[in-house]
C-alpha cells in the first residue's frame, strides 16, 4: 500500500457520523488509536477498515493522521462493534458516544491498557535441573513450591514476598514460563430438587435450539432462579458463557453468593457502577478473552462482549432500572433480545409481573411463555392479601389499627415484618397551617423533603439542600408541620410505639455505602430484625424467609398520576412487595391501606390475578392507542426559560409535519416535571402505530434539529428518547 490513506474513526464527542484520519500502514476495524481532535487528545474506535470503503472523499491535504495505536489489546470484537453500532441507529444516538458509553471507562483514555497476565508459573526444564543454594532462601522456597505445580503470582507471593521479582528474573533467563492450563472439569454444588412446573419449564428451555425468546412467568417464590441455574450448568458444561442481567446493584450480592455456591469452580464476573474502575475494566476484559464463564451485572453489561456466550438471561425483565434515563438512552432488556437473535442464541425473560411489552410478544407469537404456579418451598402459599378500608378510619402516623395488630402478631410469634412505603426521608413536604406555604424546591417542580435526622430540606430531583426553617418563610407564623410519611417517619414512630422491636430502614439514604446490603443480609438473616421499613427497593427479588407480613402504605397516590403506566408499575410493585411474605414455613399475610379498596388494581392485587388485570391494561391501551400498540419516541428540550424550549419544539413541528407520514406529532407541551435543576422541559410526543414508519421520520431529524437549535443559543438543549419510558 503506497502512502497514507484514510480511516474512519468514532470519538465520544455529541456529533453525527465518524471522522477521517490518515494511517501509514493498515489498522484493523474495532482498533483503539490515539487522535487529535481540535485541541484536544482523544481515543477513537477504528470503524470501517482500511481504505474507508463508502465514505465521501476528502483532501487529504486536510485531513490529521492518528497519533498512534493502542495496540496492548486486540481489536474490539465485531460483536461488540455490531451492538453499539444497532444502538446508535436505533435510539438515533452519535455512533462516537454509543461506543464510548458501552466501553469501560479504562478504555476511552487515550492510553495503552496491557492486560495482567494471570496464567500461573512454572519451572521449565532448565530451571528444574539448577536448584538455588540453601543460603538463598527466598529463592529455594519459592523453586521447592513450585515443584508441586504452578503457582498463580499471589500463591507465590505467599510463599515469598520476593516472588513478583524472583520470577520475573527466572521468565527472562528461561528458567520459569507461563503455563497454559485446561479448564478444570466443572463442579457443581448442591442443588434442590425441581417441582414438575420447574422441570417442565427446563425440559422445554433445553430442548430449544437457536434464537428464541421465552418468557419465564413465575409467581413471587416460584423458584425462577433456580431454572436460570440448571440452564447455566448446561452451558458451563458445553463450554458456553452466559450473560445475566439484573435491574439493581443490592440483587448482587444475594445472587452473586448463590451462583458461587453453585458452581464454585467457575469464573463469575460482576459488571456494575459500584466497581472500582480498575476492577470493572478487568472483568470486562476478562469477559471479552473468554476467561469469564457467567457474566451478572446491571444494564451496561448487555454490551460486555462474550465469545462463547450461549445464553441470555433478564432477571426481573419488567422493572424499569433496565432504561438508561440520559445520554444514550437504551433499553437494555431490548437490546439483549436483539443480540440473541444476532447470536442465535436463547434468551430467557424471568418475572412475576412481566411488562406489557412482554406479555403482547407472548400474544403475539413472538415469544414463548413457560408458567410457574406456586411456589417453590415446600410448605410456601402465596399469601393472603387484605384491604385495609382507611376511609373512615384514624391513621397513627400513617398506620392503621389492624397494621399496628398485626405487626404486635408477628413479634409475639417472633416473625419478621416489612412496612413498604416508597417515600424516604421523614415526610413528603413541609406546611404552614396558617397561610398554606409548602416546602417548594427553587429549582424543581418538586417539594423538599424532609430528612429530620439531619434537619434538612432536600430535594430528591436536583440534590437541593437547606435548613428546615424554624418558621413559615410567607408569613412568619412558627407553626409549620410535615405532611405525610417517609421511612424515616415511620422507623421513627415503629421505635416508638412497639419499643420492643428492633426495625431496620432499608432505603437510598442507608444503603449508599459500598457494603450497605452485606449488613443488611447478615442482619436479616442472622435474626436481627423484627421489622424492616423500606422502599421499591425491598420489592425486587430478595428473599428472607422468616418474612410472614408485609403492610403497604401511601399506595393510592400512584392512581392519580398523570403518567399511562403508572398503573402498570403500581400493580407490579405492589404484588412484587406482597410477593416478600410468607415464602418458607410461615403464611404470608399482605395488608394494603387505601382509600379505594373496590379500585380493579386492588381487586386483582387480593386475588393474585396477574393476567385478567395485564389483559384489561392491554385493552386500554389498544383504545387508547398507547403502547405496546404503538410506537413512540420523545423530543425533549430545556432551556432556562419554557418560552424558548417551547418556540423550538414548536418550530420542529413545523418542519416535520411535511415529512410525518403514518406518524401522529402532539405538543409541545411541558413535561410532567416541567422544572428541573432550574431548566424549563416541554416536549413533543411522536407515535405510530408503525415502527418503521416512525424510525423513517427519526432518522431525518439530527441534521434539521440542529440547525434549528443554533438559531436558539447554547442555552437550549434538546434530545431524543425512543421508546420512552416517562413522559
Amino acid at each position: 500500500m503506497n502512502g497514507p490513506v484514510r480511516i474512519q474513526v468514532a470519538v465520544d464527542v455529541p456529533l453525527a457520523g465518524t471522522f477521517s484520519y490518515l494511517t501509514e500502514s493498515p489498522v484493523m476495524a474495532g482498533s483503539r488509536v490515539s487522535v487529535s481532535f481540535g485541541n484536544r487528545r482523544l481515543c477513537g474506535v477504528v470503524v470501517t477498515p482500511i481504505p474507508g470503503e463508502g465514505v465521501p472523499e476528502l483532501d487529504a491535504a486536510r485531513l490529521r493522521s492518528i497519533d498512534g495505536v493502542l495496540d496492548g489489546l486486540p481489536p474490539l470484537p465485531e460483536e461488540f462493534l455490531a451492538l453499539a453500532r444497532f444502538a446508535s441507529d436505533y435510539y438515533h444516538h452519535p455512533l462516537g458516544q454509543t461506543l464510548f458509553t458501552a466501553l469501560p471507562t479504562g478504555l476511552r483514555e487515550p492510553r495503552d491498557v496491557i492486560r495482567p497476565d494471570r496464567r500461573p508459573f512454572i519451572l521449565t526444564d532448565a530451571g528444574l535441573r539448577e536448584a538455588p543454594p540453601a543460603r538463598q532462601r527466598a529463592r529455594l522456597a519459592l523453586w521447592q513450591a513450585l515443584q508441586d505445580g504452578p503457582l498463580d503470582l499471589a500463591a507465590a507471593k505467599a510463599v515469598t514476598p520476593q516472588a513478583g521479582k524472583l520470577l520475573a528474573d527466572w521468565l527472562a533467563e528461561g528458567k520459569a514460563e507461563r503455563a497454559t492450563l485446561e479448564p478444570p472439569p466443572l463442579r457443581l454444588g448442591d442443588a434442590p430438587a425441581l417441582n414438575g412446573e420447574q422441570q417442565a419449564a427446563l425440559d422445554a428451555l433445553s430442548a430449544s435450539e437457536g434464537f428464541q425468546p421465552w418468557l419465564l412467568h413465575g409467581v413471587t417464590g416460584s423458584g425462577k432462579t433456580e431454572v436460570y441455574l440448571r440452564l447455566i450448568a448446561e452451558q458451563l458444561a458445553a463450554r458456553r458463557q452466559t450473560l445475566v442481567l439484573v435491574p439493581e446493584i443490592n440483587l448482587t450480592p444475594q445472587l452473586i453468593n448463590r451462583f458461587a455456591d453453585r458452581f464454585p469452580g467457575s469464573r463469575i464476573v460482576v459488571q456494575h457502577s459500584h466497581l472500582a474502575d480498575g476492577e470493572r475494566m478487568h472483568g470486562w476484559l476478562d469477559a471479552w478473552h473468554g476467561d469469564a464463564d457467567v457474566v451478572i451485572g446491571t444494564r451496561l453489561s448487555v454490551f460486555t462482549p462474550l465469545p462463547r456466550l450461549g445464553l441470555i438471561v433478564v432477571d426481573e425483565e419488567h422493572d424499569g432500572s433496565f432504561k438508561q434515563q440520559d445520554g444514550l438512552r437504551y433499553h437494555a432488556r431490548d437490546l439483549a433480545v436483539w443480540r440473541a437473535r444476532r447470536a442465535g442464541i436463547a434468551i430467557l425473560l424471568g418475572s412475576a409481573t412481566p411488562s406489557l411489552e412482554t406479555v403482547a410478544n407472548v400474544e403475539a407469537g413472538r415469544y414463548k411463555r413457560l408458567a410457574l404456579n406456586r411456589r417453590a418451598h415446600g410448605a410456601a402459599r402465596l399469601p393472603d392479601v387484605r384491604l385495609v378500608d382507611t376511609r373512615r378510619k384514624k391513621l397513627v402516623e400513617g398506620l392503621s389499627e389492624a397494621v399496628l395488630e398485626a405487626l404486635k402478631a408477628r413479634l409475639s410469634r417472633k416473625e419478621m415484618s416489612l412496612v413498604f412505603i416508597n417515600r424516604r426521608g421523614f415526610a413528603p413536604v413541609v406546611a404552614c397551617t396558617a397561610c398554606g406555604w409548602t416546602s417548594g424546591c427553587p429549582h424543581c417542580s418538586a417539594k423538599l423533603v424532609v430528612h429530620l435526622m439531619e434537619r434538612k430540606l432536600r430535594c430528591h430531583h436536583c440534590g437541593w439542600e437547606e435548613p428546615v426553617p424554624r418558621a413559615c418563610p410567607d408569613c412568619g407564623d412558627p407553626d409549620i408541620k410535615p405532611l405525610g410519611e417517609g421511612t424515616q417517619r415511620l422507623e421513627s414512630a415503629l421505635q416508638r410505639m412497639l419499643p420492643e422491636a428492633r426495625v431496620l430502614r432499608i432505603d437510598r439514604d442507608t444503603t449508599s455505602r459500598k457494603d450497605a446490603w452485606d449488613e443488611v443480609y447478615r442482619k436479616v438473616h442472622g435474626g436481627e430484625v423484627d421489622i424492616l421499613v423500606g422502599t421499591q427497593m425491598l420489592a425486587k427479588g430478595h428473599d428472607f424467609g422468616t418474612l410472614s407480613l408485609v403492610a403497604a402504605l401511601g399506595a393510592d397516590g400512584g392512581l392519580y398520576s398523570a403518567d399511562f403506566r403508572a398503573s402498570e408499575r403500581l400493580f407490579a410493585q405492589l404484588m412484587q412487595v406482597a410477593g416478600r411474605a410468607g415464602r418458607a414455613d410461615a403464611p404470608g399475610e399482605v395488608l394494603v391501606q387505601t382509600q379505594w379498596p373496590d379500585h380493579p388494581l386492588y381487586q386483582a392485587l387480593a386475588a393474585h390475578d396477574f393476567d385478567g388485570y395485564a389483559a384489561t391494561l392491554l385493552n386500554e391501551r389498544r383504545q387508547a392507542g398507547f403502547p405496546p400498540s404503538t410506537f413512540q419516541a420523545l423530543l425533549r428540550a430545556d432551556s432556562p426559560a419554557l418560552a424558548q424550549a417551547t418556540a423550538f419544539l414548536r418550530q420542529a413541528r413545523e418542519a416535520l409535519e411535511p415529512l410525518a407520514e403514518g406518524v401522529l406529532i402532539s405538543g409541545p407541551a411541558p413535561a410532567l416535571m416541567a422544572r428541573l435543576a432550574q431548566r424549563e422541559r416541554a416536549q413533543l410526543v411522536l407515535e405510530s402505530p408503525q415502527r418503521g414508519a416512525l424510525h423513517r421520520l427519526l432518522h431525518q431529524l439530527p441534521p434539521l434539529l440542529d440547525g434549528l437549535a443554533k438559531t436558539h443559543g447554547r442555552a437550549l438543549r434538546w434530545s431524543l428518547d425512543v421508546d420512552p419510558q416517562e413522559l
